[in-house]
Parts: C-alpha cells; structure tokens; sequence
C-alpha cells in the first residue's frame, strides 16, 4: 500500500528538480500524475521516468503565470484523470543576484508572477477540482529565504514570503471544506538550477554549505517525501504549517 493510493496528484514545475522527484516519488507512492512544466520536453522527460517504472502520468505544458494556461492545466488533470486530490505547486523561477537597489523592474514583475501569482492562479483551480473530489491536500513550495530573507535575493525572498502567507490563509479558508493547505521550505538544495549557481560562484560553495548546521546541501528526494507526507492521510491533522526542510539553517549558530 502507498501513501497515495488512489488519489490523483499535480506537480507544476514538475519538469526537473525537486518538481520532478517529487512527480516520481507521487507514482511510486500511488498517485495518477499530472506533470505540469512550461518546457514541455522536460514534463515528458519525467514523464518517460515514470512510465519506465510501471506507473501512469501525463505531462502537460503549462504557464503558471497565464491564468488561461494554469486553468486548462486542472480541466486535462480532471479529464484525464477524473479527479484532483493532491498538489504540490513547486514552480517558480529566481529574480537573479542582485542588491534590492539594483534589481530591475522587468526582474521583480516576471519573478512575483511566476513564483507567487503563479501559485495564487493555481490554488484558484486546484481548489474547486478538489472541492468537487470531496477534498484534498496542497503543498506549495516555498524556501527558507521567505523566513529570513536572502542578501541578493529582493524578488525572490519577497516571492516565498508571500507563498508562506498565501498558504496560511488558504488553509484557514478552507479547513472545514476537507481541503488542507502546507507549504514546504526547502534550504539548499542538490538541483540543476543550485549546480548553475555553483558553477558560476564555485568559490561559495564551502560558506552556503555552512550556513546549514548539518554542513550539507539537501536531495530533491529529502523534499520530496515531505511533500508526499503532506499530501497524504498521515497528515490528516495537519494544515497552515510551513514545514522547513532546510538541513537546520534556522538554528545554526554559523560560529561552529
């Protein structure tokens, strides 16, 4: 028995990374997936590994920025599918490295639109699906940047935050309505898009990984089987939470 058998799940961002781990881990765990990506080669690709292993998905190419986009992404989920249960809206897209001074507005507006609006425009369709299904969970993906902030990071810390925020009131509005909202806030994490960063700044790498006390970067699985509890029965409980899976950046003293 998986932790989500039966049930039909969404990955946006689903193309690579932690999105399309954690598409993986929905299938080996039960779920029907949808894997949504704007790249649409990329949502095959996950796709192709899914389907490799035996399980059943669907990719689709998706701009959740476009409300047009991000509502025919839940019309084909429902049809192909029947139903929504589970979703975890993972993404987004950085603003670049940039004092708040010197961040454009090109920047700040295509940043908040994808990795904020696009979350919003998502709820927006995934609730009514899952309202129609009787219920369901929804775990946004936030970062620990939207807790703390992030020296360079204006746009994209501001994004995160206002996923934290946009999940709490989500669950609040709808915690008698069977639907349960979380968001997972990730710290470094092993990605393509952290290997680019790396190699464009190969001289931080020794100082990002201390600022986590395990003195590591994360695995796009370690996100993942977060989610995947969240979106499961064995949270049943559980809803407005901002789960930090950050490998102890919020308690490291940064002087050991």
């Amino acid at each position: 028995m998986g932790l989500l058998d039966g049930k039909v799940a969404l990955v946006t961002g689903g193309g690579s990374g932690i999105g399309r781990v954690t598409a993986e881990v929905f299938a080996r765990e039960g779920a029907h997936v949808a894997v949504a990506d704007w790249n649409e080669a990329s949502a095959q690709e996950t796709v192709a590994s899914i389907e490799a292993e035996g399980f059943e998905a669907l990719s689709i190419a998706a701009d959740v920025s476009d409300e047009d986009s991000v509502r025919q992404m839940v019309d084909a989920v429902v049809d192909r599918f029947g139903a929504l249960h589970c979703a975890s809206n993972n993404a987004a897209l950085g603003g670049g490295f940039h004092a708040t001074h010197e961040l454009d507005r090109e920047r700040w507006d295509r940043c908040l639109a994808v990795s904020l609006t696009g979350v919003w425009l998502c709820l927006k369709y995934e609730v009514p699906a899952m309202l129609d299904a009787g219920g369901g969970s929804i775990v946004n993906i936030s970062s620990v940047s939207g807790i703390r902030g992030q020296v360079t990071q204006a746009a994209y810390a501001a994004s995160k935050g206002g996923v934290i925020a946009l999940t709490k009131t989500a669950a609040a509005e709808y915690a008698t309505r069977g639907i349960r909202v979380n968001s997972v806030a990730p710290g470094g994490i092993e990605t393509p898009g952290m290997a680019s960063y790396l190699e464009a700044f190969p001289e931080i790498r020794e100082s990002t990984e201390a600022v986590h006390a395990m003195r590591r970067f994360g695995r796009p699985d370690e996100i993942a089987d977060a989610v995947t509890y969240l979106c499961s029965d064995r949270s049943s409980f559980v809803t407005g939470q901002i789960l930090g899976v950050e490998g102890g950046i919020q308690v490291n003293a940064h002087d050991a």
